[in-house]
C-alpha cells in the first residue's frame, strides 16, 4: 500500500467512545412522589414514540434508565442512559448518558428536548438526519451532508471487509459490522469526544469495550475527510483492518500485546493479497536497510499518535510483520490461537503454550526475517 497509509491509520481500541456513564444528579425535595413518577412515566413514553430524527433506523430495545430527577416548578430535569440496539447487528445495548427536559404540571408532562448528558459525547442523529444505507454485511448510517452515493461505496467496502476479517479470524462473532459516517471531521470528533486534531490524520478508529460478553456494540467511525484521501486500496485495507478489529473484541483484553491486537489487524487486512513486506513496511525497511533493526517487539507507546510518524508507522508495519510471521512459520489457526490465548494470560505464557517459544525466541526469529525481507 502507499506509505501515505501510514498517516490514516485506526487508533488502537478506542474504548467506550460510545458508551459513557449517565450522570447523578441530586433528587428534588419530596423524593419519589407523585410528581417524580409522572416525569418518569412522561419518560418511558418517550421511549415508546420514537423521534423523527430516527426514522429509517432500525431500532430495537429502546429504553431509558433513569438515574435522576430534579424537579423546578413546572420544568424538569432527568439524567438517564439511553440503552438500545440495531436490529440484526448488536449482540449487546449500545448506551449514551441523556439529559431530557420536561415541562408540564398535575401529572401531565412532556419531553421538550433530549440531548447528550454534560460531558458526554453526542449520538449520530444528535448532529442532524440520519441517512441508512444496508449491505450484505453491514449498516451504514451517514451523517447531515453524506450523500447516498459515498455511503453506498463504503457499505460496499465494508461488505468486503467482513468475510476478509471473519477468514482471518475463524472464531464466532457476529460477522456484521456498523459503519458511522458523521458529516466531518469536527463531527466525526464530537462522536467520539475528543479534539479534532487527534483524528485528523486517522480514516476510521473502532469504538468498543475489549472482553466484553456478551459481545459488545462496536461502530467503526469514518473519517471522512481522512478516508476520501485514501485510494481504493488504502480503503480496503483500512475498513478490514477496523473490522477485523470488532471480530476480534471478545477476544482482547488488558493483557492483549497492541502489537498483537494491530498487526493481527493488518494481518487480516492484507491477508490473500499481493502486497510485499518491502511494499507494506517502507518506513521500517528504510531503518534496517541502514542498520536499524529494532532490538524489541514494538512496545506499545510506540503506536501514540502526536509524536514521531515515521516512529508510529514503524511500529505498525512492524507488528503486521511479527504476526505475519506467526503465520506463515507456526501457521494461521496458531496465531489465532496465540491472540486467545494472550487475552488469557501473560505474553510469555501464551508463546510457551500456542507456538512453544519464549518471548525472546520470538523477538529473534521476528529480527531474522526483517532482514532477510526487508534487506
Amino acid at each position: 500500500m502507499l506509505s501515505g497509509r501510514h498517516l490514516l491509520r485506526a487508533l488502537p481500541l478506542l474504548l467506550c467512545a460510545l458508551l459513557a456513564v449517565a450522570g447523578c444528579a441530586g433528587r428534588a425535595p419530596g423524593g419519589d412522589g407523585p410528581a417524580e413518577r409522572d416525569v418518569r412515566r412522561a419518560v418511558a413514553d418517550w421511549a415508546r414514540a420514537v423521534p423523527a430524527p430516527l426514522a429509517g433506523i432500525p431500532l430495537q430495545d429502546w429504553a431509558y434508565e433513569v438515574a435522576s430527577v430534579r424537579r423546578e416548578g413546572a420544568r424538569a430535569v432527568v439524567r438517564a442512559q439511553l440503552r438500545y440496539r440495531l436490529t440484526g447487528y448488536d449482540t449487546a445495548p449500545a448506551g449514551s448518558a441523556r439529559e431530557l427536559e420536561l415541562t408540564g404540571q398535575d401529572g401531565n408532562w412532556r419531553v421538550r428536548t433530549d440531548r447528550p448528558a454534560p460531558g458526554a459525547p453526542p449520538q449520530l442523529w444528535d448532529q442532524g438526519p440520519v441517512s441508512v444505507v444496508p449491505g450484505a454485511h453491514c449498516l451504514v448510517l451517514g451523517g447531515a451532508g453524506q450523500s447516498r452515493e459515498t455511503l453506498r461505496e463504503i457499505a460496499d467496502e465494508a461488505d468486503r471487509a467482513v468475510p476478509a476479517a471473519s477468514a482471518a479470524w475463524p472464531r464466532p462473532w457476529a460477522g456484521r459490522a456498523v459503519v458511522l459516517v458523521p458529516g466531518s471531521l469536527d463531527r466525526m470528533a464530537e462522536l467520539l469526544g475528543g479534539r479534532a486534531d487527534t483524528y485528523r490524520g486517522l480514516a476510521a478508529v473502532t469504538t468498543g469495550r475489549v472482553g466484553a460478553v456478551p459481545g459488545p456494540a462496536d461502530r467503526v467511525v469514518v473519517n471522512p475527510e481522512g478516508y476520501a484521501e485514501l485510494g481504493g486500496t488504502g480503503r480496503r485495507i483500512i475498513l478490514a483492518h477496523e473490522v477485523t478489529h470488532v471480530a476480534t473484541r471478545a477476544a482482547t483484553t488488558a493483557t492483549t500485546p497492541l502489537w498483537l491486537s494491530e498487526g493481527f489487524a493488518d494481518w487480516a487486512a492484507y491477508r490473500g493479497g499481493s502486497t510485499t513486506p518491502a511494499q507494506g513496511a517502507p518506513a521500517l525497511g528504510r531503518a534496517v536497510r541502514r542498520g536499524e533493526v529494532p532490538a524489541q517487539l514494538p512496545p506499545a507507546e510506540a503506536f501514540a499518535f502526536g509524536g514521531d510518524p515515521q516512529a508510529a508507522a514503524r511500529a505498525y508495519e512492524g507488528a503486521w510483520l511479527a504476526c505475519r510471521l506467526i503465520a506463515e512459520k507456526w501457521g494461521e489457526e496458531a496465531l489465532a490461537g496465540l491472540y486467545e490465548q494472550a487475552g488469557r494470560e501473560a505474553l510469555g505464557a501464551a508463546l510457551e503454550r500456542t507456538l512453544g517459544v519464549d518471548p525472546a525466541g520470538l523477538t529473534t526469529a521476528w529480527q531474522e526475517d526483517l532482514r532477510a525481507e526487508l534487506r
